[in-house]
């Protein structure tokens, strides 16, 4: 019989923890968080959607958006004096069109500060002193929606050269919102919140860099609970899960995920659910200690991993290949670091999967991208090979370097 647990719902306000009254503040404190200078600045664009509006982008609430009046457009962030930026972070709503391409621009130079092929995430680039910033939608199927595009004046614009082998006991001293590049380090934990029964999550939860343990008995069995149940549309963020975390973290619908680590992955670190077709984020965190997949896909959609690290597991990611709906799914890998890990991304091409990958950095050997043969619920996805650079596989061999 599956075990019970209490279920606690955290929208604001403080919520009593394992007998003890704990508050939980629920935006991106001072210190466990970089300046997202595009709070307070201004917006405008070449055009908008009814019912959407450009400071949408600049509010800081992931659940009201921008939209183009049509499948391309421009929406900007602007200030009243040169800022000096360097990254950059698009946030898009669920239920719009997939962007296919985009450029962020220096508005008052024209020049193309980076440019890509597929949507986008994190977005770092040369620092920069402008006082406006535009990010460019020049092809997209159907009309996006954007969340945030949210600023920052630090990052990295590659993988660190020489990434360490193994987290190191130099934690960052303040995680970020924008991950930059992941270097292998493990953040410091900020206090011990005990936990026995699941935290669903509705809107946004900041964790502060606490560490919450425990449920579960963290091995591989698949009735595990999960320690955080995200709501569609909900982020999880500036959180360490400790061990045992049961089944990890369960995104109902689309979620973000943003600076989550993992001391032990467990089952698995996270499960995604979607069926509306959106994209779920994780962006910066990483994990360690697990044995099998890290990020399990069971929806439809895309999901989007950015500046992540990950050490000793089987897979990244894995598009479930005998789900009981035979769902396509998506995924995009950029600007990752693994280390000892089998594989990183493991999809379906008979679903007509895609894997798009780019600045992976591997310590170590794993495949790349592994295609299988997704079946029906009861049976087992037989392994076709690995894919480079083809229909499924999207990835290039410049894109990823051994060490």
């Amino acid at each position: 019989m599956r075990r019970k647990v209490a279920t606690r719902w955290l929208a604001g306000g403080a919520t009593a923890v394992a007998g003890a009254v704990v508050a939980l503040a629920l935006q991106i404190p001072n210190a466990s968080a970089a300046t997202n200078l595009s709070l307070g600045a201004g917006a405008d664009g070449s055009s908008k959607a009814s019912g959407t509006s450009y400071g949408n982008v600049i509010d800081g609430n992931p659940s009201t958006y921008w939209s183009p009046s049509g499948s391309t457009g421009t929406v900007s962030v602007k200030w009243g004096s040169a800022t000096t930026v360097s990254s950059a972070a698009i946030v898009q709503a669920s239920g719009g069109g997939s962007i296919s391409g985009w450029q962020l621009k220096n508005h008052d130079t024209g020049s193309v500060l980076a440019s890509g092929s597929s949507a986008p995430s994190t977005i770092n680039f040369s620092s920069t002193s402008l006082k406006k910033i535009s990010f460019v939608i020049t092809s997209a199927s159907g009309t996006p929606r954007i969340a945030e595009f949210e600023t920052y004046s630090s990052g990295g614009s590659t993988p660190t050269t020489s990434p360490t082998s193994g987290p190191t006991s130099s934690p960052t001293a303040n995680p970020t919102s924008n991950p930059g590049a992941p270097t292998g380090a493990w953040p410091s934990s900020a206090g011990s919140v005990s936990i026995s029964g699941t935290v669903s999550v509705s809107g946004t939860f900041d964790g502060g860099m606490k560490t919450y343990c425990c449920i579960g008995d963290g091995g591989q069995g698949e009735s595990q609970d999960p320690m955080f149940k995200i709501a569609n549309g909900g982020t999880l963020q500036n959180v360490i899960l400790g061990s045992p975390a049961g089944d990890g973290v369960h995104c109902e619908g689309t979620c973000t995920l943003r600076n989550v680590w993992w001391n032990d992955i467990g089952e698995d670190a996270a499960t995604f659910k979607q069926t509306n077709g959106g994209t779920s984020y994780v962006i910066g965190g990483g994990a360690r200690n697990g044995s099998d997949k890290t990020f399990q896909h069971n929806g439809n959609g895309t999901v989007n991993i950015s500046g992540f690290y990950l050490k000793g597991s089987g897979k990244l990611y894995r598009a479930c290949g005998n789900c009981s709906t035979s769902h396509t799914r998506h995924v995009r890998i950029d600007n990752v670091l693994v280390d000892d890990i089998d594989m990183l991304a493991g999809i379906n091409s008979n679903w007509n999967d895609t894997a798009t990958i780019t600045r992976v950095v591997v310590i170590g050997s794993a495949t790349i991208c592994g295609k299988y043969k997704g079946v029906p619920k009861g049976s087992e996805p037989s392994y076709l090979g690995e894919g480079w650079n083809d229909a499924n596989c999207k990835v290039n061999r410049s894109d990823v370097t051994f060490r």
